[in-house]
């Protein structure tokens, strides 16, 4: 069963499925018994259901007359259906070559790479060395294409922030 039910709070509608004890309003948050809720439509039909709220929401906003020249919801599922096309069809109706689209998505990112982030590549040095220091975690950042330079100021910046302690020249995550 599902129900069209509206909000006293806040006058929203949405629809609900099945019967239970308390309903929440998905907007203000609202939380009543379902007898308390009131319910425009009880049906068997979700189309049903969707088509009576979508009904209401037009008379509410004075386009009853536009939304009565609407198909119904089914009928519009089934001409969507039939009318899609695929992402290669309209990049090339686009004029764009979906391969060399396709290449470029494999490409590098900048500030990312096959290691991940900088910030993530620092962080996995602090967590993975066994002496963390900064010269060690400029090294291991170093291979895997981080400058030092930037290496250097993301310590400092997870210390700052309290993310990675420092004691003795040695670095640790919190």
């Amino acid at each position: 069963m599902y129900a069209v039910v509206g909000c006293s709070e806040c006058s929203h509608l949405w629809l609900i499925e099945g019967r239970s004890e308390t309903t929440t309003c998905p907007r203000c948050g609202s939380q009543k018994r379902y007898e308390q809720r009131r319910a425009f439509v009880e049906t068997d039909d979700v189309d049903h259901a969707r088509e009576v709220r979508a009904s209401m929401l037009a008379n509410r906003q004075g386009e009853g007359e536009a939304f009565a020249s609407v198909d119904s919801f089914a009928d519009l599922d089934d001409e969507v259906d039939g009318g899609v096309i695929d992402d290669a069809e309209y990049l090339e109706g686009s004029g764009l070559d979906p391969d060399e689209i396709d290449a470029a998505g494999d490409r590098r990112v900048r500030g990312s790479s096959a290691h991940g982030s900088r910030r993530e590549i620092v962080e996995r040095a602090i967590e993975t060395l066994d002496e963390p220091t900064e010269s060690a975690i400029v090294d291991y950042a170093g291979d895997r294409g981080v400058p030092a330079d930037a290496t250097t100021a993301i310590v400092e910046k997870l210390v700052r922030n309290g993310d990675v302690s420092e004691s003795r020249g040695t670095y640790r995550l919190l």
